[in-house]
């Protein structure tokens, strides 16, 4: 049984492609940090940050960090959720009749994490959300589009770019071999991207060993672009740095977009759902400096480190920007 949604339902359809615009700003000259205050930091850290911390006795280093996030999330990702579930079930009977309560207690937790991966990613797709994604990436005016990807993991987000915009490049860039050999590498070829057939404009879906994909491992700073591409993405990338970093990042941006390119980028939202989940997630998703924020927030860092927002909104655990450099 695969451990995604498959999702190729009518593209024509907008309501199930909707980006909710959320319009909250129309002059973002005119919005200060003291209206919106400062994203949410996510405080509790995993287990296996604070162990590696005591051990070392210093604080885990931010490529070190990394490493260990990427390895935990892909684990997530390549579960056999309903064989898992029964192996935990059966542990736990067997726990409950031996009254190891320790155990019980475990078992419990692990049940719980399980059960909303579960739903965050099979049932709900909250994720990877291909529909909310699609509609985010709707109607840029590219046309062969040459895509940087910074802080790339498995790449899905680029792959589905070059579905909807095809005839391109995708170039990807991340730090951490393993993200290259494993997210990417192992990502299933069989996962259909749905998109555009260039020849006759309608849909196509796509799938990855269709693509032009090229994968650098590379510290962003020093790579040797120049401004070439026609869309920059991140995702997931702004969040994990305290303010007095984040100029830098919507620099590495900036830096290697074209004139009139679009720069993409999403980080995930605000909201009580999303605070529940890194709170129980913890251990498996908080090796990293982390915040959540709201769309002003996030577009208040783009528009002072000069971006103009083409538009913001969100989708479903996901705030989303498309902007030019100034």
């Amino acid at each position: 049984m695969p451990s995604y949604r498959v999702d190729l339902r009518n593209p024509r359809n907008e309501q199930l492609d909707r980006f909710v615009n959320a319009n909250v700003v129309r002059d973002w000259s005119e919005l200060s940090w003291k209206q919106v205050g400062r994203p949410f930091e996510v405080k509790k850290l995993a287990k296996e940050r604070k162990d590696w911390e005591a051990e070392h006795e210093q604080d885990m280093p931010v490529k070190t960090s990394w490493e260990y996030f990427n390895r935990s999330f892909h684990n997530l990702f390549m579960q056999d959720v309903p064989a898992e579930q029964q192996r935990l079930k059966t542990s736990l009977k067997d726990s409950f009749k031996g009254f190891h309560l320790r155990d019980v207690k475990h078992g419990l937790g692990e049940m719980v994490r399980l059960s909303l991966w579960n739903y965050v990613h099979r049932i709900e797709d909250g994720i990877w959300d291909p529909r909310g994604k699609r509609a985010l990436f709707e109607g840029l005016d590219v046309k062969n589009p040459r895509i940087l990807f910074l802080g790339a993991a498995e790449g899905y987000e680029a792959m589905q770019l070059h579905a909807m915009y095809p005839g391109g490049e995708v170039v990807m860039v991340d730090y951490d071999a393993f993200c290259k050999t494993d997210r990417f590498g192992h990502f299933p070829n069989s996962y259909p991207f749905l998109g555009t057939n260039p020849q006759t404009g309608g849909p196509k879906v796509w799938y990855k060993d269709q693509m032009n994909i090229s994968y650098l491992v590379k510290d962003i700073r020093d790579l040797d672009f120049h401004k070439e591409f026609d869309i920059v993405l991140s995702v997931g990338l702004l969040e994990h740095v305290p303010d007095e970093h984040k100029p830098a990042i919507l620099d590495w941006h900036r830096k290697f977009v074209k004139d009139n390119g679009y720069v993409i980028m999403t980080t995930p939202r605000n909201q009580m759902k999303s605070r529940i989940y890194y709170h129980v997630m913890a251990d498996m998703m908080n090796h990293t400096y982390r915040e959540l924020m709201d769309i002003r927030q996030m577009g208040l860092y783009a528009y002072e480190n000069g971006m103009d927002i083409v538009r913001h909104g969100y989708i479903k655990v996901h705030n989303g920007i498309i902007a030019r450099a100034r």
